[in-house]
C-alpha cells in the first residue's frame, strides 16, 4: 500500500462525504466565496456511490476531486439573510426620513441680528447694509452674526425709517420689501411642529388678534401672551380683564393652551410665560408671532432677562437681541435665537402687516402719535369742553344727540339718537385731542382744522395729500341694562370707545334715568381701509370690575378652559 502524502489529508473543497446537488435549482451565493480546508478520509461504507458524477451537466467533463464551490452551511444562510433584512430596513428609514423632510427657517445666509434683513454691501440706503470693511473683517473671523446693519443702528437712535410696502405697507418712505412677502415666510410654520407664542395688543384687541392665525400656525399649540397690560387705567381688575380675553379668544377655536397678561417694560407675568414655554416646548423650536408692532421684539428682551438667571444659554443671548423701535415693521427676516439648553430655539418672526389699522394709513413720522407712551385715562362726554365756535359750555338738555366728536384727525363720530344721559368714553393714545361740535358745523369744523388742530395727519403739506374719513359706518346699539356699558366701540391701530347708556356718575335718586331704555345710533367715519369693531365691554378701572359679569361655566367648559396667568 502506497503511502500517504500530506495532500491526501489536507484537500481544499473536499468533504468528508460525497455530496449530492439537486439538479432543479442551482444556489446564488452573494457573500465572497470562502477557501474551505478539511480532512479527508476514505468513507468506511462502501456500498455508497457518489451521485455527482451522475448529475453532471451534459457536454461538461468531470470534475476532478477535490474541487468546486463549497455549500453553503445553515450560519452562512442565517448572515446573508440577517444582513438582507438589515440592508432594507436602512433603506425603508432612508425613504421616510426624505418624506418627512419640510422646508424650514432658512439660516445658510447671514442676516443681521437686529432686524433679520439678509446683510449686504451694495444699498446704503437698504435693510442689512454693512460696511464692506467691517463684513469682510467678520466674515473672515465667522462672527456675521454679530453685525448689525445701518438701519437697525438708526432706528435704535429713533429715526423713523420704515421699509415695508403693499397692502398693509406704510407710506413716507422707501419700500424695500412688501407685507405680503413678511407673511409668506411665516407660511412654514403650519407645516412644522412648534410651539407658538402669539402676541396680542390689550390696546388694540381686535386690531392685533390676526384673523386668519390658524392659515400660519395651523393646528400647533399657542400660549396666548397679551401685552401692554401696565397701560391699562389704575384699578384694573386683571381677573376681569383675564376672563374677557379667554371669552373672546374662544369664539376664534384656536389651540390655545393658556392665556398670560404681561408688559414687557415691567416684567409683569413674563416669568409665568417663560415657565409655561419651558414646560410645553417638549422638542420643539418655539415662534414668537404677532401683528407688526404687537411688541415682540421687546417681549423677546424681557424673556430673555428673565431666563439669564436659571439659563447661561439665554444670559448669553442677550448680547445680540433683536432691535425694539416704534416704528411698524423693524423685523424683517426670521432671527434666531439660541435660548435654551435643551437645544431648541427661539425665533422673532417678522409682524404681520394688516391693512386695516391706523398705521397703514398715516405717514410714518406721525406713527409714535398712535403708540400709547403711559396709563391710559379716559376722557368722558359730556363734560365740560369747549365746542368748535368757542361758546364755552353746551347745552345739555338733549344730551349728546345732534353733536359729533373728532379724534384727532382719524376718526369722527356723529350722535344720532342718545339717551338723555348717554356718555361716551374715549381711550387711546394722549397725543390725539378731541374735540366736540355740532353735527352741521362738523364737515367745515374738520376742513378747516385737519392738520392743525386735529392731528395726525400733522401740517399743512400732509394734511393736503391727506384723503379724508371717507368710510362710514352707522350702529344702531341696543341698550338692554342701563346700569351696565352696552358696549364698546374698537377702532383697529388706535383704541376703543366706550358707549355707557346712563353716566356712571349719577346718584342712586336719578331713577328716571335709569328706567329708560332703547336705542344708541351712531355714525363713525375713519379712513378707507380702517376697521371698526363691536364688542362687548373691556371691564377697565374699578366701575369695569364693579360692572362686569362672569359667564356660568359647565364642568367640560371649565376642563377645556385655556389656563389664566398674570
Amino acid at each position: 500500500m502506497a503511502p500517504k502524502t500530506l495532500s491526501s489529508f489536507l484537500c481544499p473543497f473536499t468533504l468528508p462525504y460525497t455530496l449530492t446537488i439537486p439538479t432543479p435549482k442551482i444556489l446564488t451565493l452573494h457573500s465572497k466565496p470562502t477557501l474551505t480546508l478539511c480532512r479527508y478520509s476514505h468513507p468506511q461504507n462502501t456500498h455508497r456511490k457518489s451521485s455527482v458524477s451522475q448529475t453532471q451537466y451534459p457536454n461538461s467533463p468531470p470534475e476532478p476531486a477535490g474541487t468546486g464551490a463549497a455549500a453553503p452551511t445553515p450560519g452562512d444562510r442565517f448572515l446573508e439573510r440577517h444582513r438582507s433584512v438589515e440592508a432594507a430596513k436602512v433603506l425603508l428609514k432612508e425613504k421616510k426620513k426624505k418624506k418627512k423632510e419640510k422646508p424650514k427657517v432658512t439660516t445658510t445666509v447671514a442676516c443681521c441680528y437686529g432686524c433679520g434683513a439678509p446683510l449686504q454691501t451694495s444699498e446704503p440706503d437698504a435693510p442689512g447694509y454693512s460696511d464692506p470693511e467691517t463684513y469682510a473683517l467678520k466674515k473672515k473671523h465667522h462672527q456675521l452674526r454679530s453685525v448689525i446693519c445701518g438701519r437697525c443702528k438708526l432706528l435704535s437712535h429713533g429715526h423713523m425709517i420704515t421699509a415695508v410696502g403693499g397692502n398693509g405697507g406704510y407710506s413716507g418712505g422707501k419700500q424695500f420689501i412688501m407685507a405680503e412677502e413678511l407673511r409668506e415666510k411665516l407660511s412654514h410654520l403650519r407645516h412644522e411642529k412648534a410651539l407658538i407664542v402669539k402676541l396680542v395688543d390689550i390696546v388694540d384687541f381686535n386690531g392685533s388678534f390676526l384673523a386668519r392665525v390658524r392659515d400660519l400656525a395651523g393646528a400647533n399649540p399657542i400660549i396666548l401672551v397679551v401685552t401692554k397690560v401696565d397701560l391699562l387705567p389704575k384699578g384694573t381688575d386683571f381677573n376681569c380683564i383675564g376672563d374677557w380675553v379667554i371669552e373672546a379668544t374662544a369664539k376664534k377655536k384656536l389651540n390655545v393652551l393658556s392665556v398670560h397678561l404681561t408688559s414687557a417694560k415691567s416684567l409683569v407675568g413674563v416669568a409665568g410665560v417663560a415657565s409655561e414655554i419651558q414646560k410645553e416646548k417638549k422638542g420643539r423650536d418655539v415662534y414668537v408671532m404677532g401683528s407688526a408692532n404687537v411688541g415682540k421684539s421687546a417681549f423677546i428682551s424681557a424673556f430673555l432677562k428673565m431666563m439669564a438667571d436659571k439659563d447661561p444659554v439665554a444670559a448669553s443671548a442677550q448680547k445680540y437681541k433683536p432691535i425694539q423701535s416704534a416704528v411698524p415693521g423693524t423685523t424683517l427676516g426670521p432671527i434666531q435665537i439660541n435660548a435654551f439648553l435643551g437645544g431648541e430655539k427661539l425665533y422673532d418672526t417678522p409682524g404681520v402687516h394688516l391693512h386695516h389699522r391706523q398705521a397703514a394709513v398715516v405717514h410714518s413720522e406721525d406713527l409714535p402719535a398712535l403708540a400709547p407712551q403711559s396709563r391710559l385715562r379716559g376722557q368722558s362726554f359730556p363734560s365740560q369742553v369747549s365746542s368748535g365756535n368757542g361758546t364755552g359750555e353746551k347745552d345739555n338738555s338733549n344730551g349728546l344727540t345732534g353733536y359729533s366728536i373728532f379724534w384727532g384727525g382719524l376718526v369722527r363720530v356723529d350722535i344720532l339718537k342718545a339717551l338723555p344721559e348717554t356718555r361716551l368714553t374715549f381711550y387711546g393714545p394722549k397725543s390725539l385731542q378731541i374735540h366736540m361740535v355740532p353735527t352741521d358745523m362738523a364737515d367745515e369744523f374738520y376742513q378747516k382744522e385737519v392738520g392743525v388742530l386735529l392731528t395726525p395727519p400733522t401740517g399743512k403739506q400732509r394734511a393736503d395729500e391727506w384723503r379724508g374719513l371717507e368710510t362710514e359706518r352707522q350702529l344702531q346699539i341696543k341698550v338692554e341694562d342701563v346700569e351696565r356699558p352696552a358696549c364698546d366701540v374698537a377702532i383697529s391701530g388706535l383704541g376703543w370707545i366706550t358707549v355707557e347708556p346712563v353716566s356712571r356718575v349719577l346718584t342712586s335718586s336719578d331713577t328716571s334715568a335709569k328706567g329708560a331704555a332703547g336705542e344708541v345710533h351712531l355714525a363713525v367715519h375713519v379712513p378707507k381701509p380702517v376697521e371698526i369693531f363691536v364688542r362687548s365691554p373691556l371691564p377697565v378701572g374699578k366701575s369695569g370690575a364693579e360692572c362686569y359679569q362672569y359667564r356660568e361655566l359647565t364642568e367640560k367648559e371649565e376642563e377645556d378652559r385655556p389656563k389664566l396667568h398674570f
